[in-house]
């Protein structure tokens, strides 16, 4: 058998597919690379915006201005799924962390615990 990122003969055990810790690393890291820019791109804007909302709300409920988050560069349009509930309140959230936009040109953020 050889090894599949180099192609050098393996020696050991039988189901042994790589040769080495290096190879078996950098044919995992080919294989889970992002397909494109673009997928690389939400996923940092996704990362950085929940950055930003555990640095504020680090007490499970916080209330911040706006003008706050768009200082610290967090980008409104990145989010992971949208909530509303039976209230009529939006919320959208980046995995377990939550906004709602209130009138006053505030933010509530929550943090989901289940």
């Amino acid at each position: 058998m050889n090894c599949l990122e180099c192609g050098e003969k393996i020696n050991g055990r039988s189901d042994k597919k790589f040769c080495n810790d290096a190879c078996r690393n950098a044919y995992n890291n080919k294989q889970n690379k992002d397909s494109s820019n673009l997928m690389r791109n939400v996923n940092n804007k996704l990362r950085k915006n929940y950055r930003i909302l555990c640095e504020i709300n680090t007490d499970g409920k916080a209330k911040t201005a706006r003008s706050r988050l768009d200082s610290l560069g967090f980008d409104f349009d990145y989010f992971t799924n949208l909530k509303i509930y039976k209230n009529g309140s939006e919320y959208k959230f980046i995995y377990d962390y939550g906004y709602k936009l209130l009138d006053d040109d505030y933010v509530l953020i929550v943090k989901n615990q289940a």
